[in-house]
């Protein structure tokens, strides 16, 4: 069986090409972390959170970390936890319960009003 690592809301497993200090930079990039809030939240120099970061750019054959992110979750090294929700809810309506079911109203149409004031219009200030 796989080993897992969770973090907020990410999920990684172990074994899949990253050592666990890499997938655990990686898991907290992928919830938007910098370098050095990843630091502080692991207690190590940001310059080795970078080092980390850098090698698993490497090792998925990528050079930005949003790239990083989109690469791992291709490999399914990492996914989003939101992911057993929505399936969860697509089971749920697949059964046909009717109870999840709500019906939705029309939506209201919002207009903005925006008023042009001239300069010489505005009351001015004397003193």
């Amino acid at each position: 069986m796989e080993s897992e690592i969770v973090s907020g809301a990410w999920k990684g497993y172990l074994g899949r090409g990253l050592a666990p200090r890499e997938l655990q930079f990686v898991l907290s990039a992928a919830q938007g972390m910098t370098a050095k809030e990843i630091a502080r939240v692991f207690n190590v120099e940001p310059g080795t959170v970078v080092k980390r970061l850098s090698n698993a750019m490497f090792k998925l054959g990528v050079h930005r970390q949003t790239a990083m992110v989109a690469e791992a979750m291709r490999r399914q090294i990492i996914s989003p936890m939101c992911i057993a929700l929505a399936a969860l809810i697509a089971m749920h309506s697949m059964i046909g319960d009717d109870a999840m079911r709500r019906d939705r109203r029309v939506p209201e149409r919002r207009t903005a009003q925006v008023r042009m004031v001239r300069r010489a219009e505005q009351p001015e200030l004397y003193a």
